[in-house]
């Protein structure tokens, strides 16, 4: 039996290697899988020409994933530091790759990310229709819009961006309500911008049946985009973000009519005690879809520290439903993330991803955990380096700070308090001073 997307096969009752893929890596009844996908509340983006993709599921039943953005601009052009971040990312265990790229030949490394890239690869082709047709925002068609999603589909890209929650009339409503940050979304200035410029419709949003017949043709998941996402604590949940996502509601009924599978792009910067709240008005304005955050970075005065501010944001959002978590760097808001700020902003969504999946109580989410802390327990050091999140710095820091005896930390030594209780309760006497 033929199938069109991934959605479409779950419906028909059909089980992809897909979803057979995702089902053993999460531990789920691939029936139960494909209900959800049915639904709509899991998508598995996977674009028929990315052939070396290994399949991965999202949604909140699942465990959270992390995707990583990269790509050149003007001031950082070399594809090859790219393509090493790539490589560092997908070691780390990273399900997604954004390709953001917003200068020179990016359909070259496009191409190449969905050659030789095993994980899901995203982009937003507002950024590169500027790029590929270089020339005036203004001039740009609304034919020409729609040419570069056609073109990105082609290239094997699994999700895509796309800002059409951002229509004329939510426009409208943002330039009377007045915000402290504006529009901080790139892809969300430079449709407006250009809406203003021409007075036209936001073409993704008068033509989203023709982007549907695209992401059908290749299943393309689309992601809709939150061009009115908080840029700053203070909009954070105003009227406009809220607006845009009533009209990502309608949007996501459209494209599950047509079998395209969806996920919900989400703030921004917001406070902790609207994290929660926020979740479950996308869930019920977005019908369950999944929901694709970044951050939310919880306050404003951290720049160099936003990795930690996202990843705080982020473990609150995830316990709360959110599937996806977009990384933050250590360089976000300042400039564009070295190898070094990549790890750091992997391992910093990582942790909140475990964190949140460890208090949904995801299947087998605490397993690692639980031999983390036998091998603690046990004083197995090489153990305890095989299970943490990153040990090259674990390593590091023991071999840094080595104690006299290799059963205890230079930290402890023989107050060592897991050492003394083994001891102690082995029957032997413990002895702290005159050892």
């Amino acid at each position: 039996m033929q199938y069109t997307t991934q959605m479409h096969a779950a419906k028909k009752g059909i089980l992809t290697k897909e979803m057979e893929a995702v089902a053993q890596k999460e531990q789920m009844e691939p029936r139960e899988l494909m209900e959800l996908l049915a639904q709509g509340r899991v998508a598995i983006p996977c674009n028929k020409v990315h052939t070396s993709i290994v399949p991965n599921g999202i949604g909140n039943r699942l465990r959270t994933k992390i995707n990583v953005n990269l790509g050149v601009s003007r001031d950082c052009r070399d594809l090859d530091v790219e393509m090493e971040k790539v490589q560092s990312a997908v070691d780390m265990g990273v399900e997604s790759i954004m390709d953001l790229s917003s200068y020179g030949d990016t359909r070259k490394f496009r191409r190449r990310l969905t050659q030789e890239c095993p994980a899901i690869i995203g982009t937003v082709p507002i950024y590169d229709a500027v790029v590929h047709y270089h020339k005036a925002l203004r001039e740009i068609t609304t034919e020409e819009w729609l040419d570069v999603v056609k073109m990105h589909a082609e290239d094997g890209v699994d999700f895509m961006t796309i800002h059409c929650g951002i229509n004329k009339s939510t426009a409208e409503r943002f330039k009377k309500n007045k915000r402290l940050m504006n529009i901080v979304s790139r892809g969300g200035s430079i449709i407006f911008a250009w809406m203003e410029m021409t007075g036209k419709e936001n073409p993704f949003y008068e033509h989203f049946d023709e982007i549907l017949e695209i992401c059908q043709e290749y299943d393309v998941t689309l992601s809709l985009g939150d061009a009115c996402r908080p840029g700053c604590l203070e909009d954070a949940s105003d009227i406009s973000q809220v607006e845009e996502l009533i009209t990502l509601g309608e949007l996501t009924k459209r494209a599950w009519d047509k079998d395209v599978q969806v996920i919900i792009e989400g703030p921004g910067h917001m406070p902790m005690d609207q994290i929660a709240a926020n979740m479950k008005i996308q869930e019920t304005l977005c019908h369950g879809a999944p929901f694709y955050v970044l951050g939310p970075l919880v306050t404003d005065i951290a720049p160099g520290y936003d990795h930690i501010t996202a990843a705080i944001g982020g473990a609150i959002a995830a316990m709360h439903g959110a599937s996806f978590l977009c990384y933050v760097t250590p360089a976000e808001h300042l400039g564009l993330p070295d190898v070094e700020d990549v790890k750091e902003g992997i391992i910093a969504s990582r942790i909140a991803a475990h964190a949140a999946d460890v208090a949904k109580g995801i299947k087998g989410a605490r397993v690692q955990d639980y031999e983390m802390s036998l091998a603690r327990k046990q004083l197995n050091w090489e153990k305890q380096f095989s299970l943490c999140l990153d040990p090259e710095k674990a390593q590091r820091y023991r071999a840094k700070a080595r104690p006299k005896k290799e059963d205890t930390c230079s930290m402890c030594g023989n107050f060592c308090a897991v050492r003394n209780m083994n001891r102690i309760l082995d029957g032997e006497i413990v002895s702290i001073f005159d050892e």
